[in-house]
């Protein structure tokens, strides 16, 4: 793992009410889902890069994220079934990647055994863990999801860049609305083609269902996301309304 720098960001705080396109949770969602449509689908029983905020502040996220991760293999194994690798930091200086998990069970019990604790973000290793991994397998999507971001974001977009280069796509999602936050996962999710949603407290269950079209759109591809929505997914199906009919 590559030790923190200790270098501030250099992205200036921008206040909220002078923000000049400030968009709706509902353009931020349609945006999202259209990036996700224009991210490349992996082969069947593809790899997905689960990474997780797990300072002080992300435990009620963090408990949010264990019942999430159960939906996310739920749904992708009756397409053909999703590998997960879960990355997280805490702490000081901790950040630890796991072995590739093939049931939310399992996943699950790793995740119960980790407890949050104060420090701050990691983001840059949570990219050298992806990019390890990319190396060795193909791939699918590396989903993110936190609050905030405390480094320097010029050596985060490199990192990212990499990751776009090999054809990994960033989906960031961010609780809350801080501003340096944004504008650094924004510029992550551009340079991989990836996409950027924020949500909060009252989305969870939208959090919940765009996860899962995520896992099921990494395994599957349009005809996987058509099943899922007739099965009633909702995060399949205003993913669906996204998509755009195939030239074939």
């Amino acid at each position: 793992m590559v030790a923190p720098t200790g270098k501030s960001t250099k992205v200036p705080f921008v206040r909220q009410d002078q923000r000049p396109d400030k968009p709706s949770a509902d353009s931020d969602v349609a945006a999202f889902l259209e990036k996700v449509r224009e991210a490349p689908a992996a082969d069947r029983g593809g790899r997905l890069i689960f990474a997780l905020d797990a300072t002080m502040s992300r435990q009620p996220t963090w408990d949010q994220a264990c019942h999430i991760q159960a939906e996310m293999f739920q749904a992708s194994d009756k397409v053909g079934g999703l590998k997960i690798k879960l990355v997280y930091f805490r702490g000081f200086g901790e950040c630890r990647a796991s072995r590739w998990f093939e049931s939310g069970e399992a996943l699950a019990r790793a995740m119960s055994g980790i407890a949050c604790q104060g420090g701050r973000t990691q983001i840059r290793k949570v990219l050298s863990a992806a990019l390890g991994a990319a190396d060795k397998e193909k791939i699918a999507a590396l989903v993110y999801v936190g609050d905030c971001m405390e480094e320097d974001i010029d050596l985060l977009c490199d990192k990212a860049g990499q990751l776009g280069l090999l054809g990994v796509p960033m989906f960031l999602f961010q609780e809350g609305r801080d501003s340096v936050a944004e504008r650094a996962f924004r510029e992550m999710a551009r340079l991989t083609n990836g996409a950027y949603c924020p949500f909060d407290a009252g989305s969870a269950k939208q959090l919940a269902d765009l996860l899962k079209a995520v896992a099921v759109f990494a395994s599957g591809g349009r005809t996987a996301l058509q099943a899922l929505e007739k099965q009633g997914g909702q995060g399949a199906r205003l993913l669906l309304q996204q998509l755009k009919p195939s030239r074939r």
